[in-house]
């Protein structure tokens, strides 16, 4: 029961991701249903309108396909630093509610940002950077930093 507990807990993230997919998906479904219902109608703005409510349906589907590799594709690489024992370690202080303290990841960010500027086709180095970014607070850079990194290493620009 208590290995069973700890796998549940390990895999938290996969199960929340599952589910949402779901739902994206049961809604991308229904959405292209009524898009062809309304196609079908005689009218012609029910007509229109059902063409335009097409278009959901496929930019949803893109944008949860792009997010679902994006997140194996940075899981991947996790998992390859982890078995090199690249990964950063998490000691920055925390404040009593549990999130870092913005100047200590600062300070920290530094460091992995002068790893990336020393080794810019290392996607390692991007991969770290991003993890501080996302420490300090800025997602959106983070993201980017580990889009650099994924598209590096899917490259082949795997410097030891």
């Amino acid at each position: 029961m208590a290995a069973a507990l700890s796998a549940l807990k390990a895999n938290r993230t996969k199960i929340w991701v599952g589910a949402v997919t779901l739902l994206l998906v049961f809604y991308l479904v229904v959405s292209f249903e009524r898009s062809l219902l309304l196609m079908s109608d005689q009218n012609l703005v029910a007509k229109a309108i059902g063409v335009a409510y097409l278009v959901l349906p496929v930019i949803g589907a893109w944008a949860l396909v792009r997010e679902l590799l994006f997140g194996a594709r940075t899981e991947r690489l996790a998992k390859i630093l982890e078995a090199e024992g690249g990964l950063p370690e998490d000691t920055l202080p925390r404040t009593p509610a549990g999130r870092i303290i913005r100047e200590a990841a600062d300070l920290e960010f530094e460091k992995y940002r002068a790893e990336a500027e020393a080794a810019p086709d290392d996607w390692r180095s991007w991969f770290r950077l991003s993890c501080a970014y996302d420490a300090a607070g800025d997602r959106k850079r983070a993201r980017a930093s580990m889009r650099d990194a994924v598209r590096m290493f899917r490259a082949g620009a795997q410097k030891p």
